[in-house]
């Protein structure tokens, strides 16, 4: 016998906040990778690409169980295994991990990109599936191969574009398009999964677990706490408050100032060095001429011009 599988059971609630979620985590995630690649982020870079891989990890874990919360059964109750729960979130974190930093790490080509989303894209959907093989209830679990195949290429090319989104958006305003985006293809991944589930039920018999409510209520609880931490460090990052691209101290340039135009320097062997007592500089008058008692001129007075040619300079000269 089939269950009656309902995915909305709050109706636009659940999906809702499950997106907004994502996009947090993924907003956040982006923009502590974002400032690991940065100049002035070196020395800080492995906390930086950490607090980057958890939060994204978190936000998709909380994503997906407050989807969950949306999701029943009609025909029986669903309780949780908490052990496989908590290796869920833990695959998450540590597969979004690797992915950032290779990514962090290797560079930003290709091939690294793509590696880096393959395995990241594969941690999402496997965090997916453990969370969904978590769920206990009075019947088994069956999946449409089609469709799971599809949420783990609508994973793969979601973490890959992430990734991309990472290393090559600059900008508040670009990232936040960016994380929207990748909140509504990781969202799309985890309705894609759903629907490709189907119920078969048991007999009577209750199942094992822990209720829903009682388990979710203190779960989420931990990872939305990280994620408003995870907030506050971001906002209250002096590089990220100041741009994308962080101010280079850099000494002062001296400005340039044109040099004087000196005249060319003469050559003495051809041109010798000019009288500037008798030949002035051209546009220069040159020094006046000092009177003295016997009415000649200084200049003609010191060679005896004036007297024939014939007079003395005075005794001592």
């Amino acid at each position: 016998m089939q269950g009656t599988v309902d995915g909305f059971s709050y109706g636009l609630v659940t999906p809702v906040a499950a997106y907004l979620v994502a996009c947090l985590g993924g907003a956040l995630g982006l923009r502590c990778t974002t400032r690991s690649l940065r100049e002035g982020g070196q020395s800080w870079k492995p906390g930086w690409l950490a607090l980057g891989a958890a939060s994204i990890g978190c936000g998709i874990w909380t994503m997906h169980f407050i989807a969950m919360l949306g999701f029943s059964v009609n025909e029986t109750s669903i309780r949780y295994d908490m052990t496989l729960t908590l290796v869920s979130l833990a695959v998450a974190i540590a597969v979004v991990a690797v992915g950032v930093f290779i990514v962090g790490y290797r560079g930003t080509g290709r091939a690294t990109l793509l590696t880096a989303g393959v395995i990241t894209g594969l941690g999402v959907a496997g965090m997916h599936y453990i969370g969904m093989a978590s769920m206990r209830m009075r019947g088994a679990l069956e999946y449409d191969t089609l469709l799971v195949v599809l949420s783990v290429v609508i994973a793969i090319v979601a973490a890959t574009a992430a990734l991309w989104a990472a290393v090559s958006v600059r900008g508040f305003k670009a990232s936040m398009g960016a994380s929207l985006i990748m909140g509504l293809a990781v969202t799309g991944m985890h309705y894609t999964g759903m629907a490709s589930m189907s119920v078969h039920l048991h007999g009577a018999g209750g199942a094992s677990g822990t209720h829903v409510l009682s388990v979710m209520l203190p779960m989420l609880l931990g990872p939305l706490v990280f994620l408003l931490f995870a907030t506050a460090v971001v906002m209250f990052d002096p590089l990220l408050i100041a741009g994308d691209e962080p101010a280079v101290v850099r000494p002062a340039r001296r400005e340039q100032t044109p040099a004087p135009d000196f005249p060319a320097q003469r050559d003495t062997a051809s041109d010798p060095a000019p009288d500037f007592f008798h030949d002035p500089a051209p546009g220069f008058p040159g020094p006046a001429p000092v009177p003295h008692g016997d009415g000649m001129p200084g200049a003609a007075w010191g060679t005896g011009a004036g007297t024939g040619g014939q007079g003395e300079r005075p005794a001592g000269w």
